[in-house]
């Protein structure tokens, strides 16, 4: 079964920058989308953003346009995910995951096939 692998999370303040690295572990790993979700204490699991490898096409949740992006290499089953602008509101767990059987990104979790451990990202005022 493929593995999910997170890291690029930690603490910074308002207005930081951190970058989220997630790397599937098997080279015959088919994911056809990549994304980030993120769930904060007490809050159900949200939508981030994604990456198809179809045609390279992106979806953004509208708290993150213009301040995250996403970006990957489907040869590496890496995908990316930038995040400036860091503000206290983004602090969450954030997970990877894939849908090997969508050809369009989906923001609902449950659609979603494997998915990563987490990592914390934590954003003090």
């Amino acid at each position: 079964q493929a593995q999910l692998v997170e890291s690029g999370g930690g603490s910074v303040q308002t207005g930081g920058s951190l970058r989220l690295s997630c790397v599937a572990s098997e080279r015959t790993f088919s994911s056809r989308v990549m994304g980030w979700f993120r769930q904060a204490p007490g809050k159900e699991r949200e939508f981030v953003a994604a990456i198809s490898w179809s045609g390279g096409t992106t979806k953004y949740a509208d708290s993150v346009k213009g301040r995250f992006t996403i970006s990957g290499s489907k040869d590496q089953n890496t995908v990316y995910l930038q995040m400036n602008s860091l503000k206290p509101e983004d602090t969450a767990v954030y997970y990877c995951a894939t849908d090997n059987g969508g050809t369009f990104i989906v923001t609902n979790p449950r659609l979603y096939d494997y998915w990563g451990q987490g990592t914390q990202v934590t954003v003090s005022s």
